[in-house]
């Protein structure tokens, strides 16, 4: 080769190489922005469902069957890509990045839509989170830039973006990695994981510099004396783990199982969201609201040692899991985290001599864990939305017993079982 070829080949390769890191953080910058955007207008919903609660108090009963059949309808018909939590989309992406390029499962279309329909849930007192939707939005956005520099599209990008997301949605870097680590990325390569925590940690610090230092849940310092650990790590995790896994045998079998009622099910959509939003709205009237949005403030309150209705976690329970199979978007990370404190709550009544903020963080990580099925994920999240590194061993001992015991509920990794809804069989 000439000196003039080799020359040429260098700055080609070498654009390539500057394009694609620009990709990457002109991405992760993006990302957060919208990330930001979206928590701020998650919280503008919520807030403009309870006042109109409060000034009409049985506006609900109409009101969210109506928005949750209208939204159910139109993601259905027009964006059904954006149906439910998006990690299962991204996960489903990743196994053929290619294809998915220019697919739905990440494009802006979707995620626009993804976008609108959360807010409308929450506008309508769905038991929805925000961080499954803003994984899904992450990675198109991601996804996007990408596009446009024309830089090629891996399962590392989409992944990255995903995973970006977390760390962005909760303000929690490592549990970013840590879930793409166990959940999004099946074959994790080392290049996949530069890419992951450069985009981590630039979507991170633009977080931290618009959004400020905050811990998501407030510092929490209530801790355990080892013989209490000891008892109530195990309970927490067998308890979260049940019904946990429950919750997620009752999402994986509306997906897939092939018995009548469920069959029933899915051949009558518009019936479906229609009788969710009547029980989620039934369900807010009979608890004065505490199960409808993300609970969040309940949660926090149970965290510092503050009660709540003995049916704040029973009642989280029922309208989240109405809400995740009505077939509109939204996630289930914030309503599981508030569905886990009110079960920690409960489990604080069997010790009332030891700290009940302490029991219900346990009682948190082993319902969350119960749910997703990724303990390390579970941990780090928690620390990082606690600020709280004394509870590290319970924390451990809870999240792996609940990860046992719910495999045994439901054989299936909800997020996983959920994604083969999302890809196209290769052909043959």
């Amino acid at each position: 080769m000439s000196p003039a070829r080799s020359l040429i080949k260098a700055g080609r390769s070498g654009m390539g190489a500057f394009r694609t890191r620009f990709a990457a953080i002109a991405g992760a910058v993006l990302l957060s922005l919208v990330a930001i955007a979206f928590a701020r207008c998650g919280e503008w919903a919520q807030h403009v469902f309870l006042r109109g609660y409060e000034t009409w108090h049985w506006a609900p009963a109409l009101i969210t069957p109506l928005m949750f059949v209208i939204t159910a309808q139109a993601t259905r018909r027009w964006f059904p890509d954006a149906r439910g939590s998006g990690i299962p989309q991204v996960m489903a992406a990743g196994h053929s990045p290619t294809r998915s390029a220019h697919g739905p499962l990440v494009s802006m279309k979707t995620a626009a839509a993804k976008f609108v329909g959360t807010i409308a849930m929450l506008l309508s007192g769905g038991s929805v989170g925000r961080e499954g939707p803003t994984v899904q939005i992450s990675a198109a956005v991601v996804t996007a830039v990408h596009r446009v520099l024309r830089v090629p599209i891996t399962a590392g990008v989409i992944i990255a973006g995903g995973a970006a997301g977390v760390a962005a949605a909760f303000n929690t870097p490592l549990a970013g990695v840590a879930f793409a680590i166990e959940e999004l990325a099946s074959a994790f390569e080392q290049r996949v994981a530069v890419y992951v925590m450069a985009a981590v940690m630039i979507s991170g610090l633009v977080s931290l510099g618009l959004y400020g230092d905050y811990v998501y849940f407030g510092m929490v310092t209530q801790a355990l004396p080892l013989h209490a650990m000891l008892v109530v790590a195990p309970v927490s995790g067998v308890l979260g783990g049940i019904t946990g896994g429950l919750f997620a045998r009752a999402l994986v079998a509306q997906a897939w199982s092939r018995w009548p009622f469920y069959v029933a099910m899915r051949a009558r959509p518009m019936l479906l969201a229609l009788v969710c939003g009547i029980v989620v709205a039934a369900t807010g009237l009979a608890t004065n609201g505490l199960s409808w949005g993300t609970g969040y403030e309940t949660t926090r309150g149970l965290l510092s040692g503050e009660t709540a209705p003995l049916s704040f976690g029973p009642a989280k329970f029922v309208a989240t899991l109405a809400t995740a199979i009505s077939g509109a978007p939204g996630g289930i990370f914030a309503p599981s985290l508030s569905v886990g404190a009110g079960l920690g709550q409960l489990i604080a009544l069997l010790f009332p001599a030891d700290s009940a903020g302490a029991i219900v963080l346990l009682g948190m990580i082993g319902y969350f864990t119960g749910v997703v099925r990724a303990p390390l994920t579970a941990v780090i999240i928690m620390m990082e939305m606690t600020d709280d590194r004394t509870m590290i061993l319970p924390l451990l001992a809870t999240a792996l017993i609940a990860d046992w015991v719910s495999a045994m509920v439901c054989h299936q990794k909800l997020y996983h079982a959920l994604s083969r809804q999302f890809r196209t069989p290769v052909a043959a």
